[in-house]
């Protein structure tokens, strides 16, 4: 199953593209053999200053066909590693092709798109800058993808 993080914004070199970068890594070489991946990451900007739903129409457009459309969202679900490693390899197993992880902008995402999803997760109470929520949810999907090998990364 590719795994597809759909964000806007442009992330400029720096800490947080150096640790999506790593985990990007570490998870396409975890998760090959557990038929996760690749990792890919599209970008959207609305230059035009059109909002959540300027850039709900470009995130859209960058979606797979077909994917599981799971939004970064506040108002989501708060998992443990172990429940959201479970949710990928429950994707997987019935045949899902395509999972697109959908970052909102600083306004967050716009309710036409958020409807869309078939999922929703928070990583807290707390409200993340969207960059950074990059580097968490790239981690998070390598952490799954060694919760899913068995590999020791994960310590509960």
């Amino acid at each position: 199953m590719k795994v597809h993080i759909n964000a806007v914004g442009r992330l400029r070199a720096g800490p947080e593209a150096a640790l999506i970068a790593d985990y990007t890594t570490r998870f396409d070489r975890t998760g090959r053999a557990l038929g996760l991946g690749p990792l890919t990451l599209s970008e959207v900007e609305d230059k035009k200053g059109g909002g959540m739903k300027a850039e709900a129409v470009l995130l859209e457009r960058a979606l797979p066909k077909g994917a599981v459309i799971v939004t970064m969202d506040e108002r989501g679900k708060l998992l443990s590693s172990p429940e959201f490693a479970d949710k990928l390899a429950n994707w997987r197993d019935a045949g899902r092709s395509d999972v697109a992880f959908v970052i909102g902008g600083a306004d967050g995402i716009d309710p036409s798109l958020r409807a869309q999803a078939e999922f929703s997760i928070s990583l807290g109470k707390m409200v993340w800058p969207h960059m950074l929520v990059r580097a968490m949810l790239t981690e998070q999907l390598y952490r799954a993808a060694s919760i899913l090998a068995g590999s020791p990364y994960h310590r509960e």
